[in-house]
């Protein structure tokens, strides 16, 4: 475990001063769309066609294991100019299956770091999933659970998308609760899919009530590709997020993108427009500043210049996988989020 010493902490908008020599530990949350993660096998189940050798995006082993790569070099370098490391525990969506799961953390830099996996399938029609990485030093899952989303088409007919998945354990002895998203796209156009977000926002929140009611005082975190910006109505009107945090007795979720996107920061790009879908928000005890236990510090976007074009039409673009339809070898088309959790070691 690696211990930092720091002078001030600039804490929710606060400044909290530290006594010299203070030890605070420093864990790292992240969550990253790995923007269709797909073996090559086609599963006759799902529509995954496409991502096959012989299918329209020629998806071959190669490929495959230069996009096992990529991913795991990004998620070995979250947070890493503060910790060290890597993410102690992320969030992860847009991926196939368990085996490619297992493919990315045995990938040479993530080995080492010993993650742990809470997955379940989800009815999704492309067959993508998601899924919480753990480090197995640092959090214990003490129970889990899928939660399924049910939608329908204007037809009447079941709309499949993903699970949301709650993980309950301890980080570090102490007791946490992370919920992780993939809501609902904007096919169709934001205002006419909008609906099917607010039902996952409610589904959300029943998830959120549910662990509180067991819970009085858990510590939660909520996380995902929420295809919605964080002044959206099932932020602000389900969800019930504030952009504006500090410790108080009130019990709200807060979320610390909404002062990024307001700021104009991204973490996707389309038609010259930047979208901030990748969102980290939880409960409002992680801003209480007690002795002994996890409180929020800071939270940001990941971005290390390889993760964006440097020419061409996309230009400042997350660097993706495919673009216009062409193959580009990239990372994908977010950009990971991160927030970090501090605790007082004591003498």
């Amino acid at each position: 475990m690696k211990y930092f010493y720091l002078n001030f902490l600039l804490f929710t908008g606060f400044l909290c001063y530290a006594q010299e020599g203070t030890q605070y530990r420093i864990r790292t949350i992240a969550f990253y769309n790995l923007e269709n993660l797909f073996d090559i096998e086609n599963d006759s189940l799902t529509f995954d066609d496409d991502r096959t050798p012989e299918g329209r995006r020629h998806w071959t082993l190669e490929r495959y294991e230069k996009k096992l790569s990529n991913l795991a070099k990004v998620i070995s370098e979250i947070g890493s100019d503060v910790t060290g490391t890597s993410p102690d525990v992320i969030g992860i969506c847009e991926v196939e299956n368990i085996k490619v799961i297992k493919d990315l953390i045995s990938q040479p830099v993530l080995l080492p770091k010993a993650y742990g996996i809470v997955h379940y399938d989800s009815p999704d029609e492309r067959g993508i999933d998601v899924a919480l990485l753990y480090k197995k030093a640092a959090f214990l899952p003490t129970a889990s659970a899928s939660h399924r989303l049910i939608l329908q088409d204007d037809a009447g007919n079941r709309n499949y998308t993903r699970d949301q998945l709650v993980v309950s354990g301890l980080l570090d002895g102490t007791p946490m609760h992370f919920l992780v998203n993939h809501w609902p796209s904007r096919s169709g156009g934001q205002a006419r899919s909008a609906p099917n977000r607010i039902a996952a926002a409610k589904l959300n929140k029943r998830i959120i009530d549910s662990v509180q009611r067991l819970h009085p005082d858990a510590k939660l975190i909520g996380m995902g590709d929420l295809n919605d910006d964080p002044i959206d109505d099932s932020l602000k009107k389900v969800l019930k997020t504030k952009g504006n945090g500090k410790a108080t007795t009130e019990a709200f979720l807060f979320n610390p993108m909404e002062k990024l996107f307001k700021k104009g920061i991204g973490s996707l790009a389309y038609r010259d427009e930047w979208n901030l879908f990748d969102q980290l928000y939880f409960t409002s005890n992680l801003l209480s500043d007690h002795k002994g236990t996890f409180r929020y510090w800071k939270s940001g976007i990941f971005t290390a210049p390889y993760l964006l074009n440097g020419e061409g039409q996309y230009k400042g673009y997350p660097f993706r996988t495919y673009a216009g339809g062409n193959y580009a070898g990239g990372y994908s088309d977010h950009l990971p989020v991160y927030l970090y959790l501090i605790r007082e070691e004591g003498e």
